[in-house]
């Protein structure tokens, strides 16, 4: 089996450490490269093109944000697992909008870490546990009084948004038009009450759509 490549950017360097030892212990991760800032992941990953970034929030030169918006523009194919304390909405929102595929919380087990980066590895999003389960409980008091009441092909084209494709690659799947695709996404939305694409994953996960094949 050939290791999934990841590249680590944290500032703390016991931190760093501490996460390059997790990492390495497991056969199928090898941690190719390690940065102290945003600014040099972005210039890592140029050099090295990992799997997979493991990219903290907070860190000096450029932010988690920044640098995971530079990454996706140079490599949109390299996954990237953004690794905070933060667990407010906003901060998964605005990271999943960058175009982080996995989210996990510091203050969680370790093998979240783990998880997120074979996920994401495998072309998967992830979404740390503590925040499922709170996703899952405020969704499944918010849509489980009504049922769905969209269409087959809007559910399709919100369960493709959920795991990370692009209109354009709704469009291409599907074989419609992307304005095709932007109808049928903001019209499913609208019916459910759904805000943005962080509802959209949680909605996902609620009703089991991202365990369909």
């Amino acid at each position: 089996m050939t290791p999934i490549r990841v590249l680590l950017a944290e500032d703390h360097e016991t931190v760093r450490q501490g996460l390059r030892l997790l990492l390495e212990s497991q056969e199928d991760i090898e941690v190719i490269a390690e940065a102290a800032n945003g600014l040099d992941a972005v210039k890592h990953c140029q050099t090295t093109q990992p799997q997979v970034v493991i990219l903290d929030i907070s860190m000096p030169e450029m932010n988690g944000l920044a640098a995971a918006k530079a990454i996706r523009h140079i490599l949109p194919k390299t996954a990237i697992v953004a690794l905070t304390r933060h667990d407010d909405e906003a901060f998964v929102q605005e990271l999943m909008a960058a175009g982080a595929s996995g989210y996990v919380l510091k203050q969680s087990r370790s093998t979240e870490l783990l998880n997120a980066v074979r996920a994401v590895a495998a072309g998967g999003q992830y979404l740390d546990a503590l925040l499922t389960r709170r996703a899952s409980e405020d969704e499944e008091a918010k849509y489980s009084p009504r049922p769905a009441t969209i269409s087959d092909r809007e559910k399709e084209v919100l369960r493709m948004m959920a795991v990370g494709h692009s209109n354009k690659g709704i469009a291409a799947d599907l074989n419609i038009s992307i304005k095709t695709v932007e109808v049928h996404k903001a019209n499913a939305m609208r019916k459910l009450g759904l805000r943005g694409r962080i509802d959209v994953v949680r909605f996902a996960i609620l009703h089991g759509w991202l365990q369909e094949p």
